[in-house]
């Protein structure tokens, strides 16, 4: 499994559809998708939501970056992430 964060950015539309419900999808997905969701922060500044997801690979994380858009409106910019300490042992 691998970690990955995802922002998101609401647009003039998809702040129309705040709700819990529309949260609780991106647990939906990332369970479909063979993952879960780590942790979720509301943001102040150029983002306005981080997901942090534990996914299999690269594929599902794009897969679950566009299947979250189509289906709230948020544009996602997906990246992966590892700890200091595996970059510390990847740059070795």
């Amino acid at each position: 499994m691998a970690t990955f964060l995802m922002f998101g950015k609401y647009n003039a539309q998809s702040v129309q559809g705040i709700s819990a419900q529309r949260t609780q999808k991106v647990g939906e997905v990332a369970k479909k998708l063979g993952g879960k969701v780590l942790a979720s922060y509301a943001l102040l500044g150029c983002h306005d939501l981080v997901f942090i997801l534990d996914l299999p690979d690269t594929g599902k994380a794009m897969k679950a970056s566009i299947e979250l858009a189509k289906a709230t409106g948020i544009g996602f910019t997906t990246s992966p992430a590892v700890t200091v300490d595996e970059f510390d042992k990847i740059v070795a």
